[in-house]
């Protein structure tokens, strides 16, 4: 089991789009949404976010979009993204072997593609706090079944402190400041 690599990671965002937020209604999803995004943002992170048929279900949460505005944004209707040619090309192109995913719903989108990238080979990190589905117990039952195919279940602060590992990390102070 290795912890987080700063250089050999890649974040996938799964769909926290305006309609989706609203129908699971937890905040505290949100926020860590946002506080990741602005991690990413700061630290330059490669960041991928997919948006499942935007015109029916709005596009990422403009807060998201604010923080990580180059990130690679795409379309999709299948569940699982890496079903989506271009989205499986695009993590290919960055040649990172530690994809840290979250998003909406988790037994649906966030679980197909965690298994999918499972299957690729990928080490694949669930940021359990920035993840939900429209009832605990689906999300729940996820989170399990994704524990045990091989994916690491971890907290939005383990993920921050895992990539900057130090406090001496340049970026430190900057990244602390968004979990006070």
């Amino acid at each position: 089991m290795n912890t987080i690599n700063e250089k050999d990671c890649l974040f996938l965002i799964i769909d926290i789009q305006d309609k989706l937020v609203k129908m699971v209604n937890n905040k505290l999803i949100t926020d860590n949404a946002i506080k990741i995004a602005k991690t990413v943002r700061i630290l330059n992170l490669p960041t991928i976010i997919t948006e499942q048929y935007p015109k029916g279900l709005g596009n990422t949460i403009e807060e998201i979009r604010n923080e990580i505005a180059d990130a690679k944004y795409i379309e999709k209707t299948n569940f699982s993204a890496l079903n989506e040619f271009s989205i499986k090309g695009e993590i290919k192109k960055t040649d990172k072997k530690q994809i840290i995913i979250f998003g909406i719903e988790t037994h649906i989108c966030v679980l197909q593609t965690a298994f999918d990238l499972l299957k690729e080979g990928y080490e694949v990190f669930v940021i359990k706090d920035a993840s939900a589905s429209r009832s605990d117990e689906n999300n729940n039952l996820a989170l399990q079944r994704l524990m045990h195919a091989g994916a690491q279940i971890l907290s939005t602060e383990m993920v921050i402190f895992e990539l900057l590992k130090s406090s001496k990390h340049p970026n430190f102070k900057e990244v602390q400041a968004l979990i006070k």
